[in-house]
């Protein structure tokens, strides 16, 4: 009998698209669904960008790109760098890729050995143990739960770490908690992995722009990090660019490389039309950032005093990002008409065909005790659907 190969068999589906799936399929029969579920801005791209994309068209940027992106777009990358995160790099060290998604997996699987180990904080984004699986090493799972505020200690780091260890993945501003770590925490963090040698950091800065507490911070600015630290980013959440797929790595010149030689067997280089399109997010104007930051702001904090008023739930406040992740382990036990609680997949679940709000288990991002729901939608839609789960709630006992 024809089989997958053991590779995809050790893939779990992504969580968070399958819920907006079935979340689309019970829109389609016609229920009002409010789906909570996605990590993307609900805004229109700006339109100085998809201008500029209409000009490449018509100037017929049509043909390939070089694999690790047009000059241009790497010079612009550069200086946001400098500018924005006072970090120094050259275009030798920038990679530009299908969006942030394949710029992580490129980094692990340049770096990543069979049996090499990964250490992940949890809760995590769905995919990166999934890469890890990918690359034949072993994701190595740090829980930094709810009362840590979802954040890696120090010690935590270096209790995980064994002569197998290879990376840590960083997601700061995080998807799914919205966390953010300080400039100390980071440099805690730094000291431990500057103890070892040959240790890497992905830091999954996408969410970059998505602050509430003033300045981004990169474990990259850490003096000795830079040479141990790939910074992972793209335009997908500040510029509302998410179909576009641009993302890119800044990291040393020889792991930039291995990646280019990686992305050039697999897919080339990204779309030419989407890199012009990036060229003017980098160059022209911010204001447009601010701007979505400032509504997504607006919005955590009409979410979070809303989700507070609800019986059960515990609650904290996002940094950054665009998510709350409640924890959700009070209603586990209870039941209602033959729905019965007892993880945060059958909450996630009883949600959407109860209350008709779209939102992803906690399970999948490695911490059963919560669920995420995306608030990068209307005020209307966050008013309605926690005026949803706040009585559908109320009826389990």
């Amino acid at each position: 009998m024809a089989q997958l190969s053991d590779r995809l068999n050790r893939l779990a589906p992504s969580a968070t698209l399958a819920m907006s799936q079935k979340s689309g399929e019970m829109k389609a029969q016609g229920i009002d669904v409010i789906n909570m579920s996605v990590g993307e801005p609900d805004f229109n791209t700006p339109d100085h960008i998809k201008d500029a994309a209409k000009k490449a068209v018509d100037n017929n940027f049509s043909r390939y790109s070089p694999v690790p992106g047009y000059m241009d777009l790497r010079e612009a990358i550069v200086a946001k760098l400098k500018n924005e995160n006072g970090l120094t790099y050259t275009v030798n060290e920038v990679l530009v890729s299908n969006g942030a998604k394949q710029s992580v997996c490129n980094a692990v699987m340049a770096l990543v050995n069979e049996g090499d180990e990964v250490i992940i904080p949890a809760p995590y984004w769905v995919s990166y143990p999934q890469m890890v699986k990918l690359a034949g090493g072993e994701p190595v799972i740090v829980e930094a739960g709810f009362e840590q505020n979802f954040k890696m200690t120090p010690q935590q780091l270096e209790a995980a770490i064994t002569p197998k260890t290879k990376m840590l993945i960083l997601c700061s501003p995080s998807n799914p908690t919205g966390s953010v770590y300080s400039k100390e925490e980071l440099e805690g963090l730094a000291e431990v992995i500057k103890r070892h040698e040959d240790l890497y950091v992905i830091a999954d800065e996408i969410y970059e722009h998505i602050n509430y507490i003033g300045k981004h911070n990169s474990i990259a600015l850490v003096p000795g990090m830079k040479e141990r630290t790939i910074i992972v980013n793209g335009v997908s959440k500040a510029y509302a660019m998410t179909g576009w797929r641009i993302g890119y790595i800044a990291a040393p010149e020889w792991i930039v490389k291995g990646c280019n030689k990686l992305q050039g067997q697999y897919t080339s280089g990204p779309c030419s039309v989407s890199q012009k399109a990036a060229v003017e997010a980098y160059t022209a104007s911010q204001e447009c950032v601010e701007t979505m930051r400032q509504a997504f702001h607006r919005r955590r904090d009409l979410i979070v005093k809303l989700a507070k008023e609800i019986p059960g739930l515990e609650v904290n406040v996002p940094e950054g990002a665009f998510y709350l992740f409640p924890k959700c382990s009070n209603f586990f036990g209870k039941s209602y008409e033959g729905h019965v609680i007892n993880t945060s997949t059958d909450l996630a679940m009883y949600l959407l065909e109860v209350a008709h709000v779209a939102t992803v288990a906690g399970d999948a991002f490695g911490d059963p005790a919560c669920f995420r729901m995306s608030y990068a939608t209307s005020d209307e839609n966050i008013c309605e659907a926690m005026r949803r789960i706040k009585e559908a709630l109320a009826k389990l006992k």
